[in-house]
């Protein structure tokens, strides 16, 4: 276990691609605080997952990112953090002429925003340390545009800023900085936006999911949480310690057109 007595925030983890990686990391005994919202009692089974995966106690904030103060709370509330996933994320389809101003707000908030005030609050701690991990779950849309999605794909390219100014900026002091860009996964994200994007452009869901989602995808398969999971895990060793600054995409080629 060679993340014990490290301490993991991921944020959006109480599903999807977040609860992956806080699986992952929990199984090398890092000590996990969740953060999303969710039935209780499904949150309450998975930190005692956690838990027992890890030997450590799992914590659960449920604060809202979309608010500075709810980042903050966060942050005070999981104490020195070793291990910062910035991970959740909303989405909204739909055309720039009718997109609502109240979305992009949202999605940059949530997407964007959050992640640049939780790395502002771990920084210290892992300067001092001088060791610490940030991963940006980012997306293929960090580095490709797809249309209707004009918050999204501005965030996502707004993270993969982000992570090459810190990994420079973090250089010296044992931190390094990448993101994670996956293209479709199967999470609940991408399951949501599908009926907007039958609505904006007027397809059946069998038609989203073969000719817009995996259309993309040359393997014509869904990324797995786990493949994902497994990347960040990776990014956390010592082998790693000279990966900075980078954008990985598990994408099955996406963007290798």
């Amino acid at each position: 276990m060679f993340l014990k007595g490290k301490r993991a925030v991921i944020t959006g983890s109480t599903s999807g691609i977040g609860l992956g990686i806080a699986r992952a990391l929990a199984a090398e005994g890092a000590a996990v605080v969740l953060n999303g919202f969710g039935d209780a009692d499904a949150i309450a089974a998975i930190l005692h997952e956690l838990s027992a995966m890890s030997g450590a106690d799992a914590m659960h904030v449920p604060a809202d990112l979309m608010q500075r103060s709810g980042v903050e709370a966060l942050m005070a509330a999981a104490g020195e953090v070793d291990i910062l996933v910035n991970n959740a994320g909303m989405q909204h389809v739909s055309p720039v002429d009718e997109f609502p101003p109240e979305k992009w707000d949202a999605i940059i908030a949530l997407n964007l925003t959050a992640a640049f005030d939780t790395s502002r609050l771990a920084i210290p701690h892992m300067k001092a340390a001088g060791w610490g991990r940030i991963i940006n779950t980012a997306s293929a849309h960090s580095l490709v545009a797809s249309p209707f999605k004009a918050a999204y794909v501005a965030a996502k390219h707004g993270i993969a800023g982000l992570t090459k100014t810190l990994a420079l900026e973090l250089a010296q002091f044992g931190t390094t900085v990448n993101c994670i860009s996956p293209g479709y996964v199967w999470t609940p994200l991408v399951e949501n936006q599908i009926p907007d994007t039958m609505k904006a452009r007027g397809m059946t869901r069998e038609q989203v999911m073969n000719d817009v989602l995996l259309a993309k995808q040359p393997t014509k398969k869904f990324v797995q949480v786990e493949e994902v999971a497994a990347l960040a895990l990776f990014l956390c060793r010592d082998e790693a310690q000279n990966i900075n600054g980078a954008n990985y995409s598990i994408d099955g080629g996406w963007t290798a057109e």
